[in-house]
């Protein structure tokens, strides 16, 4: 047996001794691993205080040191004996000050007032006394504290009582749109639908009989268009914004002087190839994740190492190192974000709302301390660009497991735990888990929903949260109360048992200010993800999610049918309830007699184990705790059996003939797996939550390079293409059931037909320059009362746009980008995924992708200008120069054929430009930096340099004109 020497931090059997457990492989002739991963020793040390109160008059018996009597108080303040003085400073019955007097005076002067000598400082030079009427003054004092005590009280009470009603109140509510903002917006939707109609209507029954080719393929263009906008519109119909209390999440869920009642969280973050995936990245990423603002000991980070690679497995281990330093100074300083590059490189004043003297020399001193831990990372993976050739070799000569990608065993790494992993200051670290599943040759892995799954079933095994949080390795937490603003709605007894995940916003950094290429998606995720709230719920988009564990499994929500109820006899704890005791069985025999009901209990039982067996696999413990709703592992487990056995889960072998991938976890069957989980949870009645903090909760990196771009887009239409050719086309997946709704299901619709609109957009875009280049048109002249049908069509077009940016605050650059992106990528990406889609279902042709590559150019926006070239640029490249071609060839047959062509030339223009204008940010991509000429000129020096080229050689002006015969009178004999 392979291991790695750690403590084991889950908490199962706490009077038991915490024992070093070994990394487990599913490999036993492996040897032991020679990284040691080292805790400190934890310490204890008694807190020593003492109060001293000292009561001046001694009227009130509360304010008495320990074993003193209210005689004893009384008899300090009237001691005259303990005045060693011979003078006082004395203060008369009136509070007027007498001055300096002999101590016997003083004395005679309260006997002849009739009143007492009352000290009030012994210790001042001279002691201070005064002649008043002590009793009087101790019951005065008395009553007034017992009005005071009922007021207290009173307030209390009072203060109680509304943070209880508070505690009560909802933990979210809906924030509707405002009825100013949408019934418009509402009305021109309904208008352009109607006006979409007539146009239709005008367009098929007038058609263009000179050019019906051009004609046809217009309409059928613009009538696909139509449906896929309805598609689009309409799930936007409710679009709603939402609203946390998390104060009010505190005050229920954590009580002063109780245990914290907050859910645990797992939180998984994959990771493939380091190379593309940087080691730095990833780092920060976790650290941001065991920084967060929640119970340490509800935390537990599991890191997926889908390349078996021994550089993340080291970084891994140095990244639990640096966490001793950066966790407590991040909870000490209360600091945003919790990502040390993120951090240290924000151009913020660090110094607002610090008032601790100590932060501006203890971050001088982290920032050494990162600086140097970036040192250590990069030489890493300096080190591992140059792989050896036997391989990579452990400390103690042994080989690493990993080193063949495809062949390795499954391996668990526990850096830090609730007993292994503590902080500089001795406080407890969440929970840091290494997980690489077994890969074997001839099995199929799934690529990321395989490791997904794999996750699930170890975090079930060894901690078994009801909740789970995924990122990508490049999404660091941005906002450290992020799961507390999930849980807000996750945690609400009035909609949580209903919600199976929660989705936040994607945020990213280190996009170009004008975001060129639409990297932000900011139409997608702040117009068309808030509609979707309103209906039910968002679609799931593969990070930056955070589920009920309950829906992953398959499960249906609470008021669907109930989860199958598994009967026990009581001797396995992994199975299900205790059968009820039967006295008498059917045929009225005693129990302890053969009967048909006890061989029926047994069938019963027999088939229940073999139903979870085939769902969720063949292991006992992780069986038990898909039943158990409110998490945890089971009491009786011990750490090294639950290592065991989450080895044993991660085995290429143990999905088959199981539900996992079909029914169970991140389904399998597309390269974008995030779509159909979603998709499976929402048909089986569960509705998500789209939660929009105002401060982002997850920041990540997006390819801004336009090569990249296109391949990216081009594996999410691929995907996209994918589902809509399998069995769980939203078409007609889920019909029968009837839980997904209709709006809902036309999202789902639209995100996988989307890819084909492709088709007709690229013909669409063609037709502009053939137009051009033969003179034709797709439209016959049109009246003026036809015109009007365009005029309303282009001011609804534009209507909507402007009132949809109103209600959701997007920006009008920001829209325009998007359509800008919408016809670049529809041309190219979402073309080349429909061919290859078609080529995989009739041929069986399947396309292998590359991760996206997370590394960053040392220049600002560097990698922006780069250039790389791929067979994605090749179809806008050619629809962009025949445009170009054809405004050349327009102008130039306009000019030569007189005044009378201008009229039918500035409709072909129009349509053309409109082609080029979407086109724009494509061009600016091929003509490279901003340093150099600027592409708006390169264009109109193309354009202008064709016409005046044109126009000389017609006019000619070096070449005699010489007039000829006239043909049309003596003809070719001329």
């Amino acid at each position: 047996m392979a291991g790695i020497t750690t403590s084991f931090p889950f908490k199962t059997i706490p009077t038991r001794p915490t024992k070093t457990i070994p990394l487990l492989l599913s490999s036993l002739q492996s040897k032991l691993f020679g990284i040691h991963v080292r805790n400190p020793n934890s310490f204890s040390s008694p807190l020593h205080c003492s109060a001293t109160i000292n009561a001046r008059y001694g009227a009130d018996s509360r304010f008495s040191p320990p074993g003193r009597s209210k005689k004893n108080d009384e008899d300090q303040a009237l001691d005259l004996s303990a005045i060693r003085s011979d003078s006082v400073r004395l203060i008369d019955e009136e509070q007027s000050m007498i001055g300096i007097v002999s101590k016997s005076q003083a004395i005679q002067m309260a006997e002849d007032a009739g009143l007492d000598l009352v000290i009030l400082s012994p210790d001042a030079d001279p002691p201070v006394v005064r002649i008043m009427d002590y009793n009087k003054y101790r019951y005065e004092q008395q009553k007034k504290k017992k009005v005071q005590q009922k007021k207290t009280n009173r307030m209390d009470l009072k203060e109680l009582k509304m943070g209880l009603d508070e505690a009560r109140q909802p933990l979210s509510r809906k924030v509707p749109i405002a009825s100013s903002k949408i019934n418009p917006y509402r009305m021109v939707i309904v208008a352009r639908l109607l006006i979409l109609a007539f146009f239709l209507r005008y367009r098929i029954l007038n058609p263009v009989h000179d050019a019906i080719g051009l004609w046809l393929t217009s309409v059928i263009c613009e009538i696909w268009f139509a449906f896929s906008w309805i598609l689009d519109q309409f799930p936007k119909w409710f679009p709603i914004d939402r609203e946390t209390y998390l104060d009010r999440l505190s005050l229920r869920y954590e009580r002063e002087g109780e245990p914290n009642m907050l859910t645990p969280v797992d939180i998984f973050v994959s990771t493939v190839d380091p190379m593309k995936e940087p080691p730095l990245v990833t780092a920060n990423t976790v650290l941001s994740i065991l920084a967060m603002d929640y119970p340490v000991d509800k935390i537990s980070c599991y890191i997926s190492d889908d390349g078996a690679s021994m550089l993340t497995f080291e970084s891994l281990s140095e990244t639990a190192e640096f966490a001793r330093k950066w966790v407590p100074f991040c909870k000490k300083f209360a600091i945003e974000p919790r990502a040390p590059e993120m951090y240290f490189t924000l151009k913020v004043d660090y110094l607002k709302d610090k008032v601790q003297p100590t932060f501006v020399k203890e971050r001088r001193a982290m920032k050494r301390e990162y600086e140097e831990f970036k040192v250590r990372i990069n030489a890493l993976v300096a080190k591992a660009q140059k792989v050896p050739p036997e391989g990579w070799i452990m400390q103690d000569g042994t080989p690493w497991p990993g080193n063949n990608t495809k062949d390795h065993p499954g391996m668990i790494q526990v850096f830090l735990g609730q007993s292994g992993g503590h902080d500089t200051e001795g406080n407890e670290l969440p929970r840091l888990v290494y997980v690489s599943r077994e890969k074997r040759p001839g099995f199929l892995h799934h690529k990321k929903a395989g490791a997904m799954n794999a996750l699930v079933r170890v975090s079930g095994v060894l901690t078994n949260a009801p909740f789970m949080l995924n990122l990508d390795c490049d999404h660091y937490i941005n906002n450290s109360k992020a799961p507390r603003e999930a849980m807000c709605f996750l945690m609400d007894p009035q909609i949580g048992r209903k919600v199976c995940y929660v989705q936040f916003p994607q945020r990213f950094d280190g996009i170009d200010r004008h975001d060129r290429y639409a990297n932000r998606n900011t139409v997608f995720f702040d117009i068309n993800m808030k509609g979707l709230d309103g209906i039910q719920g968002p679609v799931y988009v593969g990070t930056g999610c955070v589920f009920r564990r309950q829906a992953l499994y398959g499960y249906e929500p609470p008021k669907g049918p109930k989860r199958p109820k598994m009967v026990s006899c009581g001797c396995c704890p992994c199975f299900g309830r205790r059968k009820k005791d039967k006295k008498y069985s059917k045929n009225g025999g005693n129990e302890n007699g053969p009967s048909l009901e006890a061989v029926e209990d047994d069938m019963e039982l027999l088939m229940s184990q073999m139903n979870f067996e085939k769902k969720f696999g063949q292991s006992a413990i992780f069986v038990t705790s898909t039943l158990m709703d409110q998490g945890g592992v089971p009491p009786s487990s011990s750490p090294a059996a639950l290592l065991k056995e989450a080895i044993h889960v991660i085995s290429c072998g143990y999905e088959d003939k199981t539900e996992w991938g079909s029914e169970l976890g991140w389904i399998y069957g597309s390269i974008t797996e995030d779509i159909l989980t979603g998709f499976k949870m929402h048909c089986r009645g569960w509705r998500s939550i789209y939660c929009m903090p105002k401060l982002p909760a997850f920041k990540g990196s997006a390819p801004i390079n336009l090569s990249d771009r296109l391949n990216q887009v081009l594996r999410w239409a691929l995907g996209s293409v994918e589902i809509f050719f399998s069995r769980h086309c939203p078409a007609w997946y889920g019909l029968k059931g009837a839980k997904l709704r209709w709006l809902e299901r036309f999202a789902y619709v639209n995100t996988t037909i989307y890819p084909f609109t492709s088709l007709p957009l690229l013909a669409y875009c063609t037709l502009p320059a053939i137009c051009l280049l033969t003179d034709k048109f797709i439209m016959p002249p049109i009246s003026t009362f036809a015109s009007l049908f365009f005029i309303a069509l282009f001011l609804s077009i534009f209507a909507t746009g402007i009132l949809e940016l109103r209600w959701s605050g997007v920006s009008i650059e920001e829209w325009w980008r998007n359509e800008q992106f919408w016809v670049i990528g529809g041309i190219s990406a979402h073309l080349f995924a429909v061919v290859q889609g078609l080529l995989k279902v009739l041929a069986g042709i399947d396309t292998n992708f590359t991760v996206t590559s997370k590394t960053t150019d040392d220049e600002e926006f560097g990698e922006l200008y780069t250039f790389k070239w791929t067979t994605l640029l090749i179809p806008p490249t050619t629809v962009l120069i025949i445009n170009l071609v054809g405004v050349v060839a327009g102008i130039s047959d306009a000019i030569n054929n007189g005044y009378q062509s201008w009229g039918p030339l500035f409709g072909k223009l129009f349509f053309s430009f409109w082609v080029i204008v979407h086109l724009y940010p494509f061009l600016k991509g091929l003509m490279g930096r901003q340093n150099r000429t600027p592409t708006i000129v390169v264009i109109w020096s193309v354009l202008l340099a064709s016409i005046f080229s044109l126009l000389w050689v017609r006019i000619d002006p070096f070449v005699l004109k010489t007039k000829g015969p006239d043909t049309t009178q003596c003809g070719i004999n001329c």
